[in-house]
């Protein structure tokens, strides 16, 4: 009900009926009071509420009590509205108690064009809805210049079996007016697509834009979700950032928000998910344990508008580490921040990443660690330490879910090789704690100026009050020559052992436990469309892929790298094997020559080049980036797989 191309069609239906009198809502699945969350239904006068089951009668829905589906035979209303999808059955079984000349109106009215669907058969079948906002910008920075915006991704859904895919594009703007629309055929091939904000500008003329894209992928198969890279950039090299897909879960609160460090400025993107708007007073920002402290945005977001919330409006006098929660209720998906920082020379770096979903319906569960003798270190998140002689590597624990009031958590250092070179307990955090740890501080030292990994683990000893497998932390990077900064957020999982607690291992497709990778990494440039951005010429991609093991797993994987163009064909393929418990950090013109690269960078019917990393023998978690030609600027974030 929330697409925007229903929007229009449902404001018109409920326009037609509130122009006939009263009106009688029939419920039989329960989505009435869903139904009317998104769109109000003020303007309707509802005489009657009609349930068909038993155990639903004389509930308040819609201001009414409901009663059996069976009144309706003595009802004397102009329209009967019947709140369900795919209802020619529904409305056959009680055609025989509608009145004569009532008019019966269903959502079938307001479905998307069949065009539209993967399956017309069944409207609510997940692959019609494989869909996902992408923030979307090309406007103007504060010194003169651009900035642009591109989504990176693959026909993944080919090695599924699906034919003739197509992306259903729509650009929103900033107000959450639609202002271009259009379709792109797909290869029958795992091709790589790029969307630029540049070539989009061009082709539909367009103005300046920040906004959201809605990417539906219509003829999919084996996957319902829309996954890409997002990258950001600007005209002047310092502005390069990365960041992911939204993740559409609209959640009641997120966190991970961090505030700002005093030459920064933190913009937290507000972008309306749904075609109602979010009212004054509604979204609002609180530090972590903080709850009564939380203070509100006194002003309305039309649907599908983009708002930027500069974080100081609301809590001035916060500081980095201290992390800030986002009272969300349910309005918008996972949302982008994006930090500015302010440089020596009066000019700025920025950079982009996620707040995450925080849960409201977990309690800790003392069976995690009662299986620790099976799990070995059980739930673990694994993240870069960059080569420390140019980048600090930072990890801040961050508070997940309502009820999390203590965080009993250690942090493991090991080398490319997987032995622990550095330990440090942080004991049991509370809430109100944000304590960001320097892996140097914690004897990054010792893995003599090499990339490693830290892992993010449960403490056991030091905990009071249990755990519920929902840790996550904000990990920050920064370039000690240049400033620059990137950072990225995530989750601990259950990896690489055979046994199975609660889904983990997580599994990509089928039953757990997930035991194989397939990660994306798109490589620079990678827009390779005609009319796109040229930055990201002489770029480099890198890549940090880290074998992470709960228990003792195969002693080295048997990874492989292959090199594709953007028509999807394979360029080259290199093979490493990254130690069980350890990490490899590379870069892409390491790794494959110039004449490989060059194959790979050459325009695709749709996209760019990219390298699928597929291992069968284990589960592998990555980051990867963008490493500007000039060394000004860097981006980073976690890698996604299908």
């Amino acid at each position: 009900m929330g697409h925007p191309a229903a929007a229009p069609k449902v404001r018109d239906l409920l326009t037609r009926l509130a122009g006939r009198g009263s009106v009688a809502v029939y419920d039989p699945t329960g989505f009435a009071t869903a139904f009317a969350e998104i769109y109000p239904l003020a303007d309707l006068d509802i005489a009657h509420v009609y349930v068909q089951d038993l155990a639903a009668l004389g509930q308040q829905i819609l201001g009414r009590a409901t009663q059996p589906v069976t009144d309706l035979a003595a009802a004397e209303v102009p329209s009967l509205l019947v709140v369900a999808f795919d209802a020619d059955k529904i409305v056959r079984d009680i055609a025989h108690l509608v009145p004569p000349g009532t008019e019966i109106a269903t959502l079938d009215e307001v479905r998307l064009d069949e065009n539209r669907l993967t399956n017309p058969r069944r409207y609510l079948d997940p692959l019609n809805f494989a869909t996902n906002f992408a923030w979307f910008r090309d406007a103007p920075d504060s010194r003169g210049g651009h900035l642009h915006t591109r989504v990176a991704t693959a026909n993944y859904w080919h090695r599924y079996g699906a034919h003739d895919v197509t992306l259903w594009l729509t650009l929103l703007d900033e107000t959450g007016a639609p202002v271009a629309e259009w379709e792109q055929a797909l290869p029958d091939s795992p091709a790589g697509v790029t969307i630029d904000s540049v070539a989009i500008r061009q082709r539909f003329g367009l103005g300046d834009f920040t906004g959201q894209l809605l990417i539906h992928a219509v003829g999919v198969a084996g996957h319902d979700i829309v996954k890409y890279a997002l990258d950001t950039f600007g005209d002047d090299a310092r502005d390069l950032s990365c960041t992911h897909d939204a993740n559409a879960w609209p959640a009641d609160f997120y966190a991970g928000l961090p505030a700002p460090q005093a030459d920064e400025r933190v913009v937290l993107w507000i972008q309306n998910s749904h075609p109602c708007p979010i009212p004054a007073d509604t979204v609002g920002l609180n530090v972590m344990g903080d709850d009564k402290g939380a203070v509100f945005l006194n002003a309305e977001i039309p649907p599908f508008a983009t708002h930027a919330l500069n974080v100081a409006q609301l809590l001035p006098e916060t500081q980095w580490p201290q992390q800030l929660e986002v009272r969300a209720g349910k309005h918008f998906v996972r949302p982008r921040y994006e930090i500015e920082r302010t440089t020596d020379d009066g000019g700025s770096q920025r950079r982009m990443a996620h707040a995450n979903v925080e849960r409201t319906d977990l309690e800790p569960d003392p069976q995690i660690a009662e299986i620790g003798n099976l799990m070995g270190k059980g739930f673990l998140l694994p993240a870069p330490v960059l080569p420390p002689e140019r980048y600090r590597s930072i990890l801040l624990p961050t508070p997940m879910a309502t009820t999390q009031q203590t965080l009993p958590v250690a942090a493991l250092v090991y080398d490319a090789q997987g032995r622990e070179v550095a330990r440090h307990d942080f004991g049991e955090l509370v809430r109100t704690d944000s304590v960001a740890i320097d892996a140097e501080q914690i004897g990054g030292g010792a893995l003599n100026g090499d990339a490693g990994h830290m892992e993010l683990v449960y403490d056991f000893p030091a905990a009071t009050r249990g755990v519920d497998g929902w840790l996550h932390a904000l990990f920050r990077y920064e370039d000690r020559v240049t400033g620059h900064a990137a950072e990225s957020s995530f989750g601990a999982h259950i990896f690489n052992t055979v046994l199975t607690w609660k889904g983990e291992p997580q599994s990509y497709t089928g039953n757990p436990p997930g035991l194989s990778t397939r990660l994306f990494l798109r490589t620079a440039p990678s827009m390779a469309v005609p009319g796109a951005a040229t930055k990201g010429d002489g770029d480099d991609t890198f890549c940090h892929l880290i074998y992470p093991a709960s228990t003792p797993w195969h002693g080295a994987s048997q990874t492989n790298l292959t090199l594709h163009a953007g028509d999807g064909s394979e360029v080259a393929t290199r093979t490493v094997n990254i130690a069980c418990g350890g990490s490899l950090y590379w870069r892409l013109s390491d790794m494959f020559d110039k004449a490989e690269r060059q194959r790979a960078a050459e325009p695709g019917p749709v996209g760019g080049g990219y390298v699928l990393i597929r291992d069968t023998t284990c589960r592998l978690f990555g980051y990867h980036g963008l490493i500007a030609a000039d060394g000004a600027a860097f981006s980073l974030d976690h890698m996604f797989g299908f």
